[in-house]
């Protein structure tokens, strides 16, 4: 009788343990979240708390003196005068940038001869740094020099004192601003001019729509969302502006061009007082926070989203 012997199975070994590994999304986001954490977070909570210490002049925090930092700034006439003149700043700067940008975007795209040319002289100023557009104009604005008094003495009027005089000082530097800043919001609303499909233009030459019904039934509502972010972008930008203030300026005359930013700025890197500008650091963020988001819902039913 023979037996039939069944083949031995072989053991077949265990599977490795499988090491863990960080999902992909994880590895792609860390080095902006570190960057984040190291350069955005951890500053802004470490502000936030000196904010309520009375510091040395090193910074070193030696006393918690609770909200009396905040509560210093809003008695301090000079400061609120600050808070004043920015927002002053922001009504004269803001909206006539958007305008003029706009206006300049409309003309640019219609067919007149060389229009390319001044194409390149509308956003011309985006390739021009902030301290060399400040030299530039504190030379138009000498008091005897500045090509500006020589016009308006040719007129037999009297020179003006531009950056001198605290009832011209602040509307110079806003002038110089909205100059500064008008290359990049005409580069933006002209990339929304562009977007715009020419059968919406046919369709007003139809009904015989003129210019003007053609810019606010047409051309301003289909460029909205590049309004929206070009009005953002300067309303927050005035709200952080230091260069022509510093280089055209100091804050002076009379502290009629002294904006939040530079007085946080002289009171951190001048006066050493850390604790005071540590405060005017969360007021600024408050601020900006407050008018982004007042002005994002006055504005969002405005926009149309082709």
């Amino acid at each position: 009788m023979e037996y039939v012997h069944a083949p031995l199975h072989t053991v077949e070994a265990a599977p490795a343990v499988q090491k863990k590994r960080l999902p992909l999304w994880i590895i792609y986001l860390l080095p902006s979240m570190l960057i984040f954490l190291i350069f955005t977070f951890y500053p802004f909570v470490k502000t936030l708390v000196t904010s309520f210490f009375a510091t040395t002049n090193t910074g070193a925090l030696t006393q918690f003196i609770d909200i009396q930092n905040y509560v210093t700034l809003f008695t301090d006439p000079k400061y609120l005068q600050n808070l004043g003149n920015t927002f002053l700043y922001l009504l004269l700067t803001v909206p006539l940038t958007v305008i003029f940008a706009l206006l300049l975007a409309v003309l640019s795209c219609s067919n007149l001869p060389g229009m390319g040319i001044f194409r390149t002289i509308f956003s011309s100023t985006m390739g021009i740094s902030v301290a060399a557009g400040s030299v530039f104009w504190n030379l138009l604005f000498h008091p005897t020099a500045g090509l500006l008094n020589h016009i308006v003495t040719a007129f037999g009027s009297k020179p003006v004192g531009w950056l001198t005089d605290a009832n011209c000082a602040l509307l110079s530097v806003s002038a110089v601003s909205i100059w500064m800043n008008l290359g990049f919001s005409y580069l933006v609303l002209m990339g929304g001019l562009k977007n715009i499909d020419d059968a919406h233009y046919e369709s007003v030459e139809i009904v015989g729509g003129g210019f003007f019904y053609r810019l606010f039934k047409v051309t301003i509502p289909l460029i909205s969302p590049s309004l929206f972010f070009v009005f953002t972008t300067a309303l927050i930008g005035a709200f952080q502006s230091f260069g022509l203030i510093d280089m055209l300026t100091a804050g002076g005359p009379n502290n009629s061009t002294n904006l939040l930013v530079y007085r946080l700025y002289k009171d951190a890197f001048v006066n050493f007082r850390i604790g005071s500008a540590s405060a005017q650091g969360v007021v600024l963020f408050l601020l900006i926070l407050l008018v982004s988001q007042l002005q994002t819902k006055l504005t969002e039913r405005l926009v149309t989203y082709q």
